[in-house]
């Protein structure tokens, strides 16, 4: 609604570039109304790493991000919810009354008359929480839906450029948890689509690893813009114009947030076409190597490996050089004290 009367109240002389922020799956994901119980009688598929051990990995033994112990029934699931919370002062009356007939008649119901405990209870939240997830993706979906419906209606989907992408991606029960945060492959890959009419050809699929970092030069590039001195990232139009272009395949990561939210070791590393490589620092001071190609969900830890050696010595260079280019004077005395 508001970015649609942004789109009929702008000066149409003038070309125009408005970002549209969609926070709606984050946690506690509220769906619209029209989508409550739109996955009820799906049962979906329990991740094979679900109950992960961590075995090698001590920072992802020692996160608070799991279904099991730190999804809460109430204010996550719903379950006997507080309607009184400010969360709910947003809701319009009508809101708060399907969402307490849903949640409070239907889901707390056939919760409590389950007495669920142990592995039968972790895997009714893992459920539980799908549902909630994907239904308010569906939300979303319909509402991006609208504002491209809206494009085409009024002739500028024919001379606009659309992004659909996201800041992270998002655990849906891999390694037993939810949220992010992970250099981990799940919550480090995102989505990112384009259209552009007339200049990428649709159907292009590119493959080379960028950062979103990359994304503002990408988007000054098309805008025929020149980046400000000292910006960091690289345009990577080139690449849509041409997926076999050649590429630095190479991603920089660091995540300094602890101890809240959700305990997760800060940690930096690099992300290549092949390898993650990762150094978590402060209460977990260890390194992790993954083999992206033969273990996508980075379960086993190689960095001990002796047969990794030479890929650990040049990808920790490589990680050195990416600190130094984007100015990571913390990381990197980190990382100089730590190869002493």
């Amino acid at each position: 609604k508001f970015s649609k009367e942004w789109l009929e109240q702008r000066d149409q002389s003038k070309p125009f570039f408005m970002v549209v922020g969609h926070k709606a799956t984050h946690r506690e994901w509220f769906p619209d109304i029209q989508d409550l119980g739109s996955y009820d009688n799906v049962t979906f598929p329990i991740p094979d790493n679900f109950y992960d051990t961590y075995e090698g990995r001590p920072a992802a033994r020692d996160q608070d991000m799991t279904v099991d112990k730190t999804m809460v029934l109430g204010s996550d699931l719903k379950v006997n919810a507080n309607f009184n919370n400010p969360t709910y002062k947003r809701f319009t009356p009508a809101q708060k009354a399907a969402f307490y007939e849903y949640y409070q008649n239907k889901v707390t119901k056939e919760f409590e008359e389950k007495h669920l405990t142990g592995k039968a209870l972790v895997e009714w939240k893992f459920q539980r929480y799908m549902r909630d997830y994907l239904s308010t993706a569906r939300s979303l979906d319909r509402n991006i839906g609208e504002l491209l419906d809206y494009l085409d209606q009024t002739g500028l989907s024919k001379n606009t450029v659309v992004i659909y992408a996201s800041d992270q991606g998002f655990y849906l029960g891999e390694h037993g948890w939810f949220d992010k945060r992970f250099i981990y492959e799940e919550s480090l890959k995102t989505p990112f689509v384009i259209k552009y009419p007339g200049k990428i050809k649709p159907g292009t699929k590119v493959q080379q690893v960028v950062s979103n970092v990359d994304w503002a030069p990408t988007v000054l590039d098309i805008a025929g813009v020149k980046p400000t001195e000292g910006m960091q990232g690289k345009s990577f139009y080139p690449l849509l114009e041409n997926p076999k272009k050649s590429w630095d395949n190479k991603s920089y990561y660091h995540y300094y947030e602890y101890p809240q939210p959700h305990r997760v070791a800060p940690h930096f590393g690099l992300r290549t076409d092949q390898y993650t490589l990762a150094k978590f620092y402060g209460p977990q001071d260890s390194w992790e190597l993954y083999d992206i190609k033969k273990d996508p969900k980075n379960m086993k830890n190689l960095y001990g490996d002796k047969a990794y050696a030479g890929v650990i010595k040049k990808l920790k260079s490589e990680l050195k050089a990416k600190m130094i280019e984007y100015k990571d004077t913390d990381a990197l005395e980190l990382f100089n004290k730590d190869d002493k």
